[in-house]
């Protein structure tokens, strides 16, 4: 069974950071190789579109389908 995590835009922001990245990337990594399934809320989902391009195209290039909660 796949794990299901959610996590908020911090998490994404953490993975350019220097100081968050050594716990990031690996958490990333997970995703990557189909072993974490992330969750956001539609609000984190919004958010990330109004942050940096950089974090969006990073949150697009997610292969996995992103679980979007409904929140309505």
């Amino acid at each position: 069974m796949i794990k299901r995590v959610y996590i908020d835009t911090s998490v994404f922001g953490g993975y350019f950071d220097k100081e968050f990245e050594m716990e990031t990337k690996p958490f990333f990594e997970k995703i990557l190789r189909k072993k974490i399934r992330i969750i956001v809320s539609e609000i984190i989902e919004l958010e990330l579109y109004r942050a940096p391009e950089y974090i969006q195209d990073f949150f697009e290039a997610i292969p996995e389908e992103v679980g979007i909660l409904n929140i309505s």
